[in-house]
């Protein structure tokens, strides 16, 4: 495994996995990692292509037609799981160490990846072993036997995105394989390492050969094969609206089922009441700081539009800016570190664009808004940018409208409640919101009138894998997590047994 100790004696460019073998790319191509942290290379992965992909979805085909796990009883495939989550535990700190390598976030942070990985394993195991033989369905006579059963889809391809490869992985593959289907996995080309080493502890626990497979490499080629190609039954993808549209079209030519999940504008409305005490008010600074800058802002349901009430708002501003000025940046696997690195030179040009153009359009920059100066914990090379703070943003500029993707909070203001209601839900997109105040009716109104898949009530970025995760709008299509999840992975099929058939006499004969 490129950069742990390894369980395979396999060279680092061994990263794809097909029909149960580990194999360099076709092609012979290859492609190093590099640690945003110093921007040097720390691993060599395969750099896979067509041929590859098409390798991959004929043994996942071959796999589900004529292998034993679709059959395999529920039983089992839960104790699978069950496995595979038990590995992680076991190697919480090897690949939290990797996640921290490959994305640049915290050691912490990588780790914590792992636990929720492990749970959304037992969560699906648990979930498909409670379930029962299937809805019987009343067609009004005892002579007829009528159930609604769920079944495997088939094979499934996904794509997961660079921010939390490890974590996304698990989001597809717990349910994917809880449903008895095979799959192939491309992760990101730039954060690959958890995602191989996930296949790894798959195999370790025993997954028949073909289940599991990935094919690592770019998403032009990789990727659109994953999306176009007949022999696939269902695409899942996470990542970024315009690639999400172009898998979405290329899906629709087969009319294959597709999930997308393609980001948010996300917005933390904060009342005033919410500050009214010493308690409240400080509760409500930190998880903004929360919301909008943990592993860099780089988060899909990342808080960055702040929009506050008007009276309280030069007070909660001037001591977000007081705190986001302290925020500890650094190599993520260094003690003492709060923050990482953005993930590439691309992403932090990107973030460096959006507060240009905020700036040209008249938002005024009170904290960050540059790279920081370099230290032992932060080199010179590496992929840092400062928390951004943008003050007296509206929604016409382009850092509030779409999603950045790094350390940058805009802050917009409002009046009355429905002023609040409105800014919030002024988006294309709609993942998550979070409202913060004193008053348990106004937080249960905010959370029926805001337009997003999650709502926080006091409180930022906790999910939980029995509930269902996605967006309204432009954030996509389906659901990840709870049952929901489980159903994107299955076809309903209604079985209608007559036990005592008769003749129908419809034609006289």
């Amino acid at each position: 495994m490129p950069g742990t100790e390894g369980s395979r004696d396999v060279s680092a460019q061994q990263t794809i996995h097909v029909a149960g073998e580990w194999l360099s790319a076709a092609s012979g191509a290859t492609r190093e990692i590099i640690d945003p942290a110093d921007a040097k290379p720390f691993a060599v992965i395969a750099e896979g292509g067509t041929d590859d992909a098409d390798a991959a979805i004929a043994a996942a085909r071959r796999a589900f037609d004529e292998g034993p796990w679709p059959g395999t009883p529920v039983a089992e495939r839960a104790a699978l799981l069950r496995r595979v989550a038990d590995l992680l535990v076991r190697d919480r700190e090897k690949i939290g160490l990797l996640e921290s390598r490959d994305a640049g976030k915290t050691v912490e942070e990588g780790r914590v990846d792992v636990d929720c990985v492990a749970d959304a394993f037992r969560y699906f195991a648990d979930l498909v072993i409670g379930e029962g033989a299937g809805r019987v369905v009343d067609a009004g006579s005892d002579d007829i036997h009528s159930v609604v059963v769920h079944e495997p889809i088939g094979v499934c391809t996904m794509i997961t995105p660079w921010n939390y490869p490890l974590l996304q992985a698990s989001w597809k593959i717990a349910p994917a394989l809880a449903a008895g289907n095979t799959f192939v996995i491309k992760p990101s080309e730039i954060t690959p390492l958890t995602t191989v080493a996930l296949i790894e502890l798959l195999v370790e626990a025993g997954l028949p050969e073909g289940v599991a497979n990935i094919v690592t490499g770019p998403g032009h080629t990789v990727g659109a094969r994953l999306a176009d190609h007949p022999g696939v039954d269902l695409v899942s993808f996470t990542g970024g609206l315009v690639s999400g549209t172009k898998v979405a079209q290329a899906a629709a030519l087969g009319v294959k089922k597709v999930a997308l999940e393609l980001g948010g504008k996300n917005p933390n409305v904060v009342f005033a009441d919410a500050c009214a005490t010493d308690e409240g008010f400080d509760t409500a600074v930190d998880q903004a700081l929360n919301a909008a800058f943990i592993h860099s802002g780089q988060v899909c349901s990342a808080g960055g539009r702040l929009i506050v009430e008007e009276s309280v708002r030069e007070r909660f501003v001037a001591e977000l800016v007081r705190r986001a000025e302290r925020i500890r940046l650094g190599r993520g696997t260094e003690d003492g570190v709060e923050c990482g690195p953005l993930v590439s030179e691309e992403q932090r040009e990107k973030t460096e664009g959006y507060v240009a153009s905020a700036l040209a359009e008249g938002a005024v920059l009170r904290c960050g808004g540059k790279r920081p100066e370099p230290t032992d914990a932060r080199p010179a090379t590496g992929y840092f940018y400062e928390p951004t703070v943008l003050d007296q943003c509206h929604r016409g500029m382009r850092v509030v409208r779409e999603e950045v993707f790094g350390p940058v909070l805009t802050v917009e203001t409002f009046r009355t409640e429905d002023e609040a209601v409105a800014l919030a839900n002024d988006t294309e997109y709609g993942l998550a919101g979070a409202v913060w105040t004193a008053d348990s009716g106004r937080g249960r109104r905010m959370a029926r009138r805001l337009r997003h898949g999650t709502v926080w009530i006091n409180d930022f970025h906790p999910y939980l894998p029995q509930a269902e995760w996605g967006g309204f709008g432009k954030s996509g299509v389906g659901r990840e997590l709870g049952p929901a999840g489980l159903a994107e992975y299955r076809e309903a099929k209604h079985i209608y047994q007559n036990l005592a058939p008769q003749p129908v006499r419809w034609f006289a004969g």
